[in-house]
């Protein structure tokens, strides 16, 4: 994959991003119809993406690929869970506000992002490492997340971690280690869900962007220093690891794609629930989603350059 692909790619998600700024400034989509089309790409769209992915055929992991991808995944989040007691401390975030700067650290947007960008910039086969993310942090966020949040007050309920999404994923590996084939009848009408999700999650992105109060957020200064270490010198940092330790080209660039995702959106909703404020949050999301489209595209260009 060339750098001129990752930046025409990345060239396409910025227009429907953009579409999705003009569909809101124009009051075609607003927050009810938002919040309702957010509810068909999580639950629908973005799983069905996954399974056509594999079921497409083009994916050609063998069982050991998918053994490594299980295991780094798992030293991926590991790490992140240190790193997120740790950076905190690093940019002397206020007491009150460690916790959120924790889950900010794990909790990035490997989903509703960070699905639709690696199937439009990466090669087919790097979905199985964003499947495997996407299980990893549902089987965290749910016992790990809501813990850091609560400050260990919230029960850890298991039946979410249950979600559309998780599921597909697991289905998605499944599917992938035995060579399931179902009939076409089946994998064409996944097939052509699937392919909605792109469109439609980067015209919500648009329509989040749209809503938000950008300038604000832009003047946090711990938020920059976050943007630093968690968007630009993690993907850096895991880049030259895994090539250290002899990883194929497109185990590292799927990996390097999922680390330089922005904050994701389920802390900011697990903190509605329990009432905390969610102003920090809300900035965070928004200024490092539209950090991500410039870090995201230059990251990427280098790697590709370098492999």
């Amino acid at each position: 994959m060339s750098t001129v692909v990752v930046l025409q790619q990345m060239g396409v998600i910025i227009i429907l991003v953009a579409i999705g700024i003009y569909l809101y400034k124009k009051k075609v989509v607003d927050n009810t119809v938002s919040q309702k089309i957010s509810v068909i790409v999580m639950d629908i769209c973005n799983p069905a993406l996954i399974l056509a992915s594999i079921l497409s055929g083009n994916v050609t992991a063998s069982h050991k690929d998918l053994l490594i991808a299980i295991i780094l995944g798992a030293i991926f989040y590991i790490g992140l869970v240190v790193l997120g007691a740790i950076l905190p401390f690093i940019l002397k975030v206020e007491k009150d506000k460690r916790r959120f700067y924790n889950l900010m650290t794990v909790y990035t947007n490997v989903g509703f992002i960070g699905i639709p960008v690696a199937r439009a910039i990466l090669p087919e086969n790097a979905i199985l490492y964003v499947i495997v993310c996407n299980v990893m942090y549902s089987l965290l966020f749910y016992t790990h997340g809501i813990t850091i949040l609560s400050s260990g007050k919230e029960k850890i309920n298991l039946k979410h971690v249950l979600s559309p999404g998780t599921i597909m994923a697991v289905l998605s590996l499944l599917v992938c280690w035995f060579k399931i084939t179902p009939p076409p009848l089946i994998s064409s009408s996944i097939s052509y869900i699937g392919n909605a999700t792109v469109f439609l999650s980067m015209v919500l992105l648009g329509v989040s962007i749209a809503r938000s109060d950008v300038t604000t957020g832009f003047k946090e200064i711990r938020l920059w220093g976050y943007i630093v270490i968690r968007l630009v010198l993690l993907p850096i940092a895991m880049f030259f690891v895994l090539r250290g330790i002899g990883c194929k080209d497109i185990t590292v660039l799927g990996f390097c794609l999922m680390a330089a995702m922005p904050v994701g959106n389920l802390p900011l909703i697990q903190s509605e629930k329990i009432g905390e404020d969610t102003e920090l949050l809300s900035k965070a999301i928004t200024v490092t989603t539209m950090v991500s489209m410039v870090t995201i595209t230059l990251l990427m260009m280098l790697f590709t350059s370098l492999i």
